[in-house]
């Protein structure tokens, strides 16, 4: 007997949460672009609010088209379920607050999207909830910060913007042993295509999807993936608090994510060609990207990614106006505060992403004010290293 196939990524990057229209036989999932659904009595209705079935009553609730997106999302990311949010801050936020009260603790990596920086040290903490922030890559600090009533452990891996790698695995026996808390990974530097934390016994996976999910520049939006137990009382949050997707942006990130295993290839590829480069100019003072032999982590990334992500950092030799000038001076690469799409894009993290970090913080996560992000994008990459060489030679 032919054993059945478990689809490759490629596959369920087109096929799933999606097939053919059986009203129209259209092959792609059509914009339900509606904001309410009509029944044709009351018993239905009551039906449909109490979720005794699987109509669709309100878009802030469920629509097809989003339904798609969250089906496809999971089949990904190997999970049960996926809720998509407007924004990766909307999911980031509402998968939070469905797992903490008043008096309840959060440990976090401090390497963070200044963003989610902002959300535990200053919005948490209004509602009585404290976040301790610890070194990524040190296990000991990690484990010594947990407590009786840790209830989130918070990652991001890679980090943003220094490019660590966090060891999934042993986060994850670390936690088993030492608490019931939950671990929450940011997986938007890696994308579902090069890491899949689920599959290392963390417990929700995150997602920016503005960037490679959607992979356009033309969609803001946010996903969350993991067991049903966990992602139904983050829909019934996204309810209340209002953060859903609408239906045309969900079609944009069903499109984007149809082509996410090729894209990523090619991100993948010009970034490792890029730090190559860089870890070669003497202007360089350090290129920060896990591909790379020299990178701390370089053996963890491999045991933990399929590829290493489109993004990297380097520090020039020199001060903040030195990096300004050589930013201002290139002409392929653009200056933009985002990642993941089809355009190469440069920014400052002091002057861009963290930037209302205060300076002490800014210290304590390495990032410096000569730091340079570059999110790689699927140019050739030999007109990205042209378009840097003559940035340097301005500076």
């Amino acid at each position: 007997m032919t054993r059945e196939r478990e689809p490759g990524f490629s596959t369920k990057a087109v096929r799933a949460g999606e097939g053919v229209d059986p009203q129209t036989g259209a092959v792609v999932t059509p914009i339900f672009e509606t904001s309410v659904f009509a029944f044709t009595n009351t018993r239905q209705l009551i039906d449909a609010v109490t979720e005794k079935s699987s109509r669709d009553v309100y878009t802030r609730w469920s629509n097809p088209t989003i339904t798609a997106a969250e089906r496809k999302m999971a089949e990904l990311e190997g999970a049960e379920d996926s809720a998509v949010f407007s924004s990766g801050m909307a999911a980031i936020s509402t998968a939070v607050l469905s797992l903490v009260a008043s008096g309840d603790h959060v440990v976090s990596i401090r390497d963070l999207y200044g963003g989610t920086v902002g959300l535990f040290s200053d919005f948490m903490r209004k509602f009585g909830v404290e976040t301790s922030f610890v070194e990524a890559t040190d296990h000991e600090d990690l484990e010594s910060a947990i407590k009786d009533d840790t209830k989130i452990i918070y990652l991001e891996t890679p980090t943003n913007p220094t490019l660590k790698i966090v060891d999934l695995a042993r986060i994850g026996e670390i936690v088993k042993r030492r608490c019931t808390g939950r671990i929450l990974v940011d997986n938007t530097f890696a994308s579902p295509y090069n890491q899949q934390p689920l599959r290392f016994g963390c417990d929700l996976t995150i997602h920016s999807a503005t960037k490679y999910l959607g992979g356009h520049n033309d969609v803001t939006a946010g996903a969350v993936a993991g067991s049903k137990e966990l992602i139904d009382p983050i829909k019934k949050l996204r309810r209340t608090l209002g953060g859903v997707l609408d239906p045309h942006a969900a079609w944009l990130l069903l499109r984007g994510m149809k082509t996410l295993a090729l894209r990523m290839e090619k991100h993948n590829l010009n970034a490792q060609k890029v730090a190559e480069y860089l870890e070669g100019n003497p202007k360089v003072k350090r290129v920060y990207y896990p591909g790379l032999n020299t990178s701390p982590q370089h053996s963890i990334a491999r045991r933990q990614m399929k590829g290493f992500g489109g993004v990297l950092s380097f520090e020039l030799e020199g001060d903040l106006d030195r990096a300004m000038r050589l930013v201002d001076s290139l002409r392929l690469a653009l200056l933009g505060a985002s990642l993941g799409g089809g355009e190469t894009l440069v920014s400052q993290p002091s002057t861009a992403s963290h930037y209302f970090m205060k300076p002490e913080e800014r210290k304590k996560a390495g990032i410096s004010d000569s730091l340079i992000r570059l999110s790689l994008g699927t140019e050739d990459a030999e007109d990205i290293i042209a378009d840097l060489e003559q940035a340097f030679d301005k500076i």
